[in-house]
This record gives C-alpha cells, structure tokens and sequence, in this order.
C-alpha cells in the first residue's frame, strides 16, 4: 500500500469518526466494511446482496457526504486548532516551570482564549 492510501484511509477513518453517525445504518454498515473491515467491493455486494457496482456507488457518495459536512462543518478543523493551541499551552507550561517567568502566563491566557473561538 502506497502512502496515498494510506493518508485517504486515514482520512477516511477521520471523517468517518466525526461524521459517520450522520450516515444511515446501511451506509455506516458498508463504509465500515470498506474502511475498517478490509472487506471487497465483491464480498460486501455479496453479504448485502446488491451488486458490486451499487456497493462502490454508495461508498462514492458516502464519502462525498462525508467531505461535504466538513467543508460545511469544519469540525475536524476545529479540532486540530484546539489540539495545536493546547500543545502549545503544554510547551509553554513546560518552559514557565523552567523558569518561572509570568510573562509566560499571559501567553496561556491568549491562547485559552483561542480556543474558546474555534
């Protein structure tokens, strides 16, 4: 498996987390077999009994829905730029107990009150 794949199903698996339960049952069954499971398109056709053509169609709009609620969402977004400021206040935090200098926590306030706009 090439980086590539590796990266889309990485993403895949990250959208899925935030957005997957905005999926029907069906499509949250078959998504999961694809992304998670491993399964083929040929044995998911095969336990769902449509066709193998259906099954790779619904995986196509399940992930174009999935894109769609973060481009409208911005949920995982958001979430990096808290867990990039919360690093940040932890490299700070680190450096303050170091030495002790105050000006450091002006610096956490600013970025604690960055998240609270994300």
């Amino acid at each position: 498996m090439e980086n590539n794949d590796i990266e889309k199903y990485i993403n895949q698996g990250i959208l899925y987390d935030f957005y997957g339960k905005l999926l029907t049952k069906h499509q949250q069954r078959i998504y999961e077999d694809v992304v998670f499971n491993d399964l083929s398109l040929s044995e998911i056709a095969e336990n769902e009994g449509i066709s193998r053509q259906g099954v790779s169609d619904l995986i196509k709009r399940c992930n174009k829905s999935l894109v769609s609620y973060e481009e409208k969402l911005g949920l995982i977004k958001k979430f990096d730029e808290t867990k990039s400021y919360v690093k940040e206040i932890q490299r700070i935090v680190k450096i303050y107990q170091d030495t002790k200098n105050e000006e450091l926590i002006s610096k956490i306030e600013e970025l604690s009150f960055k998240i609270l706009d994300v």
